[in-house]
């Protein structure tokens, strides 16, 4: 309550490796802005201003089972919540890198803003376990 979203970017050429490393599975583009650190209850908006209709990519990395829900009933009705892959990999001997193994989160190819101005709201539902 009465805090901001807690935010980063992924940072490349690091030593040791950060948002670079082995164990993503895919990687992230340098320099990309995301939300991290959530817990439930939080909530944020993403504005996006779409040039023509298309998919939308979400790319997440937690070192545990989350929950998060999409809320786009301005766009094609409410979704129930979304199951987070985990990118867990035992093989990272950095524990605190396990936050940083990216992925993409799979089955969003039906979420698809209309071209102009969109708001995206983003609730988290559980807690990463």
């Amino acid at each position: 309550m009465n805090e901001g979203v807690d935010t980063s970017y992924t940072k490349f050429g690091l030593d040791p490796k950060i948002d670079d490393n082995p164990y993503n599975k895919v990687v992230p583009p340098a320099d990309l802005l995301y939300v991290g650190w959530t817990e439930p209850g939080e909530w944020f908006n993403l504005t996006v201003d779409v040039a023509h209709a298309e998919s939308i990519r979400l790319t997440c990395s937690t070192p545990r089972t989350a929950a998060g829900h999409l809320d786009r009933r301005k766009w094609e009705g409410a979704t129930g919540p979304l199951k987070m892959p985990v990118p867990y990999d035992a093989a990272d001997p950095l524990a605190w890198r396990q936050w940083h193994h990216w992925n993409l989160r799979p089955g969003l190819r039906s979420l698809q803003p209309p071209a102009g101005k969109a708001v995206l709201t983003v609730h988290i539902l559980t807690e990463a376990r």
